[in-house]
């Protein structure tokens, strides 16, 4: 059975909290800057939304202005080279997210003459934009009364209302709830108030409720322990792959890279040649799948987290005097310094391959 209040609470409490508490971020526009008459810049507010989908704020300070360094707008970004957004993105993870990042501006450049929707249904006819992710750009770009719920949402909405119902069954009426408590005045404000909310006060562990301005209308702390919700199903074990990678290094310190295909996992994206894995298959893991003959020597394994599955790669790494050929197309394969890694596309696990043949091949490189 799942435990509701029968009427709304006001969000002006949560406003109020807002005004005074807002967590100061490079993509934000302030309650005192608005009320200077600023306004939310669309491409800010898009680029930070992609950036943060299953990603730390933390984290994503840098990138973002990195990114904006490089491309101030939608149309800069749309006009850029692929590869060089995907070797931006590397390190941020979820690397579709990058792919559709470019598709979207492109789009906006081309059929909406740089500037974006200010609608949900117009902003989710964009490639790369779910409804998420359109209800926040929506709200916080054009102030439209749009119902956004990330993590942080559900969970002060599920403690709110006592929502039992595990994720993800429980996000339907959570969405409902969203809905129905998003004011008319100052929706994207209230969308990055129950965000802040949820980051700094609604934790995960140990809220802090005697600070929350809805205490005292909060179902959970009445009934029960807030951190009981929001109530998740059990998780699935997640299962484990194998391969390996090979890093070959030549005697002026070059080393072989290759680009991966555009669809499917780190699609885009560099990396040294490895066996055939993927998320349901093993690959190869001995020396035997080496791209070319050479005097490979084991280098250990190492092991990167990936969201449906865990990959372990023994590393293999050769000292080699020529350049040997393989059955790849030269256009896919390039030999390039050591010390010009950090200006590739490299995914995280490459790079981890990269650092267990070579341990200083990150702090040498020149970026």
């Amino acid at each position: 059975m799942t435990l509701t209040k029968p009427d709304t609470p006001s969000a002006q409490p949560l406003l109020d909290w807002y005004d005074r508490h807002h967590r100061d971020l490079p993509w934000r526009i302030s309650p005192g800057m608005a009320a200077g008459g600023v306004k939310p810049d669309p491409y800010r507010v898009w680029l930070s939304e992609v950036m943060l989908q299953q990603t730390t704020v933390q984290a994503v300070k840098s990138y973002f202005s990195r990114f904006l360094e490089r491309w101030p707008a939608v149309t800069d970004l749309a006009a850029a080279e692929s590869d060089a957004v995907m070797a931006a993105w590397a390190g941020l993870g979820y690397y579709a997210r990058a792919r559709n990042l470019k598709k979207c501006a492109e789009a906006v450049a081309k059929e909406h003459g740089g500037v974006f929707p200010d609608t949900e249904e117009g902003l989710k006819s964009l490639p790369g934009i779910g409804d998420y992710t359109a209800a926040a750009v929506a709200a916080i770009a054009f102030n439209r009364q749009a119902a956004v719920m990330d993590g942080n949402v559900e969970r002060v909405i599920s403690r709110l209302y006592a929502i039992d119902t595990p994720l993800p069954a429980g996000k339907p009426l959570m969405k409902q709830k969203v809905a129905a408590l998003t004011p008319a005045l100052r929706p994207g404000d209230f969308a990055q108030a129950m965000m802040d909310l949820g980051a700094t006060i609604c934790t995960p562990k140990r809220p802090a409720c005697s600070l929350c301005p809805f205490r005292g209308a909060c179902e959970a702390l009445k009934l029960s322990d807030p951190e009981l919700f929001p109530v998740k199903a059990a998780k699935k074990e997640k299962p484990v792959r194998q391969g390996a990678a090979f890093i070959a290094v030549t005697d002026d310190g070059e080393i072989l890279l290759r680009r991966r295909i555009d669809s499917g996992l780190l699609g885009g994206m560099t990396e040294v040649p490895t066996t055939a894995w993927t998320a349901r298959l093993d690959g190869e893991t001995s020396a035997s799948a080496a791209p070319f003959e050479a005097a490979w020597q084991a280098c250990g394994t190492v092991i990167h987290v990936f969201t449906h599955f865990e990959l372990r790669l023994s590393i293999w790494r050769a000292a080699i005097a020529g350049k040997p050929k393989t059955n790849v197309s030269p256009n896919d394969e390039w030999w390039e310094p050591v010390t010009n890694l950090e200006a590739q596309a490299l995914p995280t696990i490459m790079k981890k391959a990269i650092a267990a043949a070579i341990p200083l091949a990150f702090k040498t490189s020149k970026g």
